[in-house]
């Protein structure tokens, strides 16, 4: 019961401090006060700002207090999970696809991540007391990830296939049938999802080897997560299906001056959806059993 109210106490801690960091980087990229107001802005945006830090809290305190690693290593993986998914993956897709950015706005935006990530990261591991790893830890034997080639081009085939189903079916069908969707990109619903890829493979073939160079980049993500997280291969699997979904996705609840709320909810309901169960499949695929590699 103790254990519980301390960790309580600190997912609040930590909820303030990543508040904190949002208001400071903000500032300091000069993108507080400077941008157009949202639609609906006003009071319930600390609100909601309050909501995201809470939910990235949470699954970030998940990923520290299961995680084999502690110390410098453990900071250094928990920035690279929280920049790579809440900034870096997120803003490349609107390096592509979002074209009403003010000039110089998405160089901050890379910027504004990483002053929160990189702070955040070193405190949660501090208040969750992983500053050094336990003794059976460092003992324990970890085969994970350790697999010979042919296994690894396997499972990265079927994850790069998983991931353009998953991308193009949530995409279709939770956001792209949303009228607000089409008409803020400047499409238009072409009636079906097999119509829908047609206009992909003839308009935007590009998109394909896009999606898949980002497939790829989700595994990369995902793998110092798999080779330190405690426990058996479903805890792992949920572990990176929050991760991507929740880091991913809670920034969509933000009011955002250069997207409709309606188009803002489509993506945050397509992208939370999707990413979780890419997530999971990542994490499963993953740990499942195979032949150690035989190491020389």
């Amino acid at each position: 019961m103790k254990t519980t109210i301390f960790i309580v106490l600190k997912v609040a801690a930590l909820t303030a401090i990543l508040f904190i960091c949002f208001a400071v980087a903000a500032s300091a990229v000069g993108l507080q006060g400077n941008a157009p107001a949202p639609e609906n802005s006003g009071a319930p945006a600390a609100g909601l700002l309050l909501a995201d830090c809470f939910l990235c809290t949470l699954v970030l305190t998940y990923l520290v207090l299961r995680s084999r690693w502690a110390g410098w290593r453990l900071v250094a993986t928990v920035f690279f999970v929280f920049y790579g998914v809440m900034t870096f993956m997120s803003q490349i897709e609107t390096a592509v696809f979002v074209t009403r950015l003010p000039a110089g706005m998405l160089p901050r935006l890379f910027l504004m991540g990483a002053l929160i990530a990189a702070p955040f990261s070193a405190l949660a591991v501090l208040v969750l007391g992983k500053r050094k790893a336990e003794a059976d830890d460092d003992q324990e034997l970890n085969p994970r990830l350790l697999m010979p080639a042919p296994q690894w081009a396997w499972r990265l085939a079927a994850l790069a296939l998983a991931y353009l189903i998953v991308y193009f079916t949530f995409g279709y069908f939770i956001a792209w049938r949303n009228p607000a969707v089409p008409a803020y990109y400047g499409g238009v619903d072409e009636g079906s999802f097999l119509a829908r890829m047609s206009v992909v493979l003839t308009d935007t073939f590009w998109l394909i080897p896009f999606q898949i160079l980002r497939a790829l980049l989700w595994v990369a993500i995902a793998l110092p997560v798999v080779r330190m997280t405690k426990g058996r291969w479903p805890e792992t699997a949920l572990m990176v299906g929050l991760l991507f979904a929740v880091l991913m996705s809670a920034q969509l609840l933000l009011p955002n001056p250069y997207m409709p709320e309606a188009v803002r909810m489509a993506h945050l309901r397509e992208t939370a959806s999707s990413n979780f169960i890419f997530g999971c499949l990542v994490g499963w695929l993953l740990t499942l059993r195979h032949e150690p590699a035989k190491l020389s």
